[in-house]
């Protein structure tokens, strides 16, 4: 019995790894606010709305997609195209549904951040519903 115990408790011990990102872009950490009562995010207030952040530094790499999936959930992608090295051609868009990187063409998908195109999937953060105007949006 206690080599069961001893062998689960390295097992478990040794499977707690940091999350990997699988994608070519640096780490870099995010921890931003957004106020939903601002005009940028006015498309946020309905279910299936959808925003972009500015592409400051604070915003990540080429700024976060933030689309509303429903009363109190929330979902936000990194804009930078996943399995390109920063560039100027490497800031994804999104048309509703897929997030679209111009250098290549390549598409992800705005529900989980895969791809038919590449083996890498658009990079996810965190959202925390702070209050019913306030989100906070991190990779920690």
């Amino acid at each position: 019995m206690k080599r069961l115990f001893i062998t689960l408790f390295i097992i478990s011990f040794l499977s707690c790894d940091d999350p990997q990102y699988n994608d070519l872009l640096p780490d870099r950490i995010v921890n931003v606010t957004i106020n939903l009562s601002n005009p940028e995010y006015i498309n946020l207030q309905v279910n299936g709305g959808n925003a972009e952040t500015p592409t400051s530094e604070q915003y990540g790499f080429k700024g976060i997609f933030l689309i509303r999936r429903s009363q109190d959930r929330y979902a936000a992608f990194e804009r930078a195209c996943p399995h390109l090295t920063l560039s100027e051609c490497s800031r994804m868009t999104f048309d509703g549904f897929y997030f679209k990187c111009p250098c290549d063409n390549s598409t992800f998908s705005s529900f989980d951040g895969s791809s038919n195109d590449t083996p890498y999937t658009a990079r996810e953060y965190h959202v925390q519903v702070v209050n019913a105007s306030t989100l906070k949006i991190t990779n920690f």
